[in-house]
């Protein structure tokens, strides 16, 4: 009998070589090379992915009859906003986030509600069967319909799957899988690939919806190959500050679906709730007008949003002045202040600068741009902006305003929670105007600093 070979697998690509490395390379990350033990090569008739039917005929894509795939509600509104309006049969989700955050807490609450209706089923591999009970209890879910499994190897998992034949089934976590086909240790590069590939394979075949939960590293991205987020068809990210009480739930990938849609949660001693108006979580109420305050309309999918931007300017005792954000890229901030410079006349070469995204939301959008200037001048200036101020737009490097995308829908959020002025790009101004709300609408930065004048 051969003697089991030892490789080294890359921690990030997936890749393999004979001897250790400092560097893979295959992708070039330092450091990612794991030991294992490579298993021996099955027979072609053997494979685990030999094919249970006959191959399927070649067809033209116009001899393919496409259909609409009825959606299954999850009962948790927010989750199923995040997911394109609920779980699709046959869809693989995976959701990941930080330990603690609610991961397993919402997937035990969406489960007890479709279990009124359809068959459910919970993998855990991290706690025991009388944990999950006591959880469930804590919670007050209905769990008379809700099948358990406390199970790790995947062959065990895909037998229970096969007979139960449940419509939606949790796996709590893919890194806690291992199969005896191979011998690494659970959580290693190839056993989280081979079960999260065996998982979609299963679900792909027989329709069950599968919702996987994954850790993720010290950096907050999801533990294992990459190729885990590419072979699902929904990637999820819980984020929050665990300190708080809300919960944020972003679509980073959605095949059925649109990206970048959010899901707003309230943690309570009964679980997560739903937040009708998550723009109230983001806006601070101040009883004065205070500087350095500006709210910006923001689009997180198909939800508008209002956010609070918060600046600080104050002055530097060190060489280099601090440039410091949260919740806003750091580096357009330095773009964004040497643009203020060239084309507004105001320097901050000797003052530290500090912005900050009210509720702990993370702003990706370049809209952003137009209030954190506002917000920037109104601290340097120790001026608060006029009572009831929205403004969004992106500043590029030539002083001009440019629009944003959904505006109309941006103002009709701001109206609606009684905003009265809005500073906006030009090409953003309404053709017909909008009740309660005065339009200011600007093409350059020079001419926005003057409105605030």
């Amino acid at each position: 009998m051969a003697k089991p070979r030892t490789v080294y697998v890359c921690a990030e690509c997936g890749g393999t070589t004979p001897k250790w490395q400092g560097k893979c390379p295959h992708c070039a990350a330092w450091n990612t090379l794991e030991e294992t033990v490579e298993s021996a090569s099955p027979t072609a008739a053997s494979h685990r992915y030999a094919p249970l039917a006959a191959s399927t005929p070649v067809r033209t894509l116009a001899d393919i009859e496409p259909r609409e795939t009825p959606r299954q509600p999850t009962g948790l509104d927010e989750f199923d906003r995040v997911l394109g309006g609920g779980l699709v049969a046959g869809a693989v989700v995976l959701i990941g986030g930080d330990p603690g955050i609610g991961k397993s807490t919402l997937l035990l609450q969406a489960l007890a509600a479709m279990s009124a209706n359809s068959r459910v089923l919970y993998v855990t591999g991290e706690e025991s069967a009388e944990q999950v009970a006591l959880r469930a209890r804590r919670l007050g879910v209905p769990t008379g319909n809700v099948s358990l499994l406390a199970e790790i190897r995947l062959e065990s998992i895909q037998a229970a799957v096969s007979e139960q034949r449940p419509t939606v089934a949790v796996i709590d976590s893919i890194q806690t899988l291992y199969s005896s086909e191979l011998t690494a240790a659970p959580g290693s590069v190839s056993q989280v690939r081979e079960c999260a590939a065996q998982l979609t394979r299963l679900a792909k075949q027989t329709g069950i919806s599968i919702v996987m939960i994954g850790h993720v590293t010290k950096d907050g991205a999801l533990a294992g190959p990459r190729v885990l987020e590419h072979i699902v068809d929904t990637v999820l990210y819980f984020e929050g500050d665990t300190h708080s009480s809300f919960r944020l739930v972003r679509a980073f990938k959605n095949r059925f679906g649109a990206v970048n849609e959010l899901g707003v949660f309230a943690m309570t001693d009964r679980g997560l709730r739903g937040v009708a108006n998550p723009s109230a979580l983001f806006l601070s109420q101040h009883e004065q007008q205070v500087s350095g305050s500006c709210v910006m309309a923001t689009q997180e999918g198909t939800r508008p949003l209002l956010v609070e931007i918060q600046a600080l300017v104050d002055s530097s005792h060190a060489p280099n002045p601090r440039r410091l954000t949260v919740g806003l890229e750091g580096n357009r901030l330095a773009m964004l202040l040497a643009v203020l410079h060239r084309h507004a006349g105001v320097s901050t070469f000797d003052q530290d600068v500090f912005v900050n995204a009210v509720g702990g939301v993370r702003i990706t959008e370049p809209a952003a741009d137009l209030p954190v200037l506002l917000a920037i001048m109104s601290s340097l200036r120790d001026r608060p902006l006029p009572r009831g101020l929205i403004a969004f737009g992106e500043v590029g490097l030539a002083g001009e305003i440019r629009p944003a995308p959904r505006g109309q829908e941006r103002l009709r959020e701001a109206a609606k929670l009684g905003f009265s002025v809005a500073l906006i790009p030009k090409a953003n101004a309404p053709r017909q105007p909008i009740e309660g709300l005065e339009i200011w609408a600007v093409d350059r930065l020079d001419s926005a600093m003057e409105k605030l004048r």
